[in-house]
């Protein structure tokens, strides 16, 4: 590569002196700063071409890998870490070159349009659930319509199995990845971002980053159709088991409950709420102490199906009928409402739809082709055999 050296006046009808026995090793630069305040733009036959540190950083107008690897003082290969979101690269380098990319408006070399990989990444923290089941039943349904592939990964420890697949995707490609996971680390995310990897989040935990698409349910609106059925059944003492109290769901559903019953004139007694994890042991427990209290409730209303069966366990321990002394409701509509004794009322949250759109948003090319889209999916309720009017004493 010829290298042109540049003098603080230049004349821009003055011929262009090249020495191709400049040393390479003094261009390199301490920081992205120092980078950046000796950029020198310079004329010459051809047009406007960058200059750095005297070291012409392309030949066609076009920044290359190389270029900013001498920039930055790093080899290409750790450039091209960066590029790929590898994560074997230190975080104050990552940042420097992250710099040198910004400062230079990088882009990769185009290839025309960007083949296909035929594969969709779903990321979930756990298998083995019924709504787990349920989600990777909609992604793998719209996937298989489409004609394309799904790889479904589960991460249980955001730190350590989330480094693993994020490692895995940076060496293949991915169409997309579909995102059902409660905890992943900031470090994750901007790692997925690097990858220019199109990212939709299922059921997402807080509120939506607004550059990520997102599919979730009106959490809110069920929250209240369960509670409301409730109180048209004439129930007043009606209890909540919640899940995680910092999840968005969470909130929307506890949101929806405390609205009817205020609605209703009925002031929420905080003895009557209790806090989970979405899964049967927490809403055993929660069951019990609600079972214990003075007064117990009538009804019960559920954060989640799972935590509803759990509740059953509970109140079949103590030979507490349902739903002739207590009323149950859950929310989900897993398969498995209609299977339990009584089959169990709840509220429906479209899983499988769920998946299914967030595969289509992938399809159509993710959030690149303009704003970020916000779904939520309408729930309602499906009313079994789990409720009934309080029992007159």
């Amino acid at each position: 590569m010829m290298i042109m050296k540049v003098s603080e006046s230049f004349d821009s009808n003055a011929k262009v002196r090249f020495d191709p026995r400049q040393d390479l090793g003094r261009t390199k630069a301490r920081s992205a700063t120092e980078i950046q305040s000796r950029l020198a733009r310079v004329k010459c036959r051809g047009g406007v071409r960058k200059f750095l540190l005297g070291v012409t950083v392309a030949k066609a107008d076009r920044v290359k890998i190389a270029d900013i690897a001498r920039a930055a003082g790093v080899s290409a290969p750790t450039v091209s870490k960066v590029l790929n979101g590898r994560s074997e690269v230190a975080p104050e380098t990552r940042e420097r070159v992250r710099e040198v990319l910004r400062s230079h408006n990088y882009q990769r070399r185009p290839s025309g349009k960007q083949p296909r990989a035929g594969l969709v990444d779903l990321v979930i923290k756990e298998l083995a659930t019924p709504w787990s089941v349920e989600i990777i039943r909609g992604a793998e349904d719209a996937c298989r319509e489409a004609g394309i592939g799904l790889v479904v990964s589960a991460v249980h420890s955001a730190q350590a199995d989330a480094q693993r697949w994020l490692d895995n995707l940076a060496g293949r490609h991915s169409d997309g990845v579909l995102l059902a996971v409660s905890d992943l680390g900031s470090a994750e995310r901007e790692r997925l971002d690097a990858l220019g990897v199109p990212l939709v989040l299922i059921d997402p935990i807080g509120d939506p980053d607004p550059d990520i698409a997102s599919i979730g349910s009106t959490n809110w609106a069920g929250g209240l159709a369960a509670t409301e059925h409730l109180v048209e059944l004439g129930h007043r003492r009606i209890a909540m088991i919640a899940g995680l109290p910092n999840l968005l769901c969470t909130q929307a559903r506890l949101g929806g409950y405390r609205a009817a019953l205020e609605r209703a004139g009925i002031t929420p007694d905080p003895e009557l709420l209790r806090f989970g994890d979405h899964f049967p042991p927490s809403g055993r427990a929660a069951a019990l102490e609600l079972l214990d209290l003075p007064e117990p409730p009538t009804a019960i209303f559920a954060g989640t199906d799972l935590q509803a069966f759990g509740a059953y366990k509970a109140l079949q321990s103590r030979g507490v009928r349902i739903p002739d002394d207590i009323s149950v409701v859950g929310f989900d509509d897993l398969a498995a409402c209609d299977w339990v004794t009584p089959p169990l009322t709840t509220v429906q949250q479209r899983l499988v739809d769920m998946a299914r759109m967030a595969v289509q948003v992938i399809i159509d090319g993710g959030s690149d082709a303009g704003e970020a889209r916000r779904i939520e999916l309408a729930t309602s309720l499906t009313v079994r055999e789990s409720t009934a009017p309080p029992r007159r004493l």
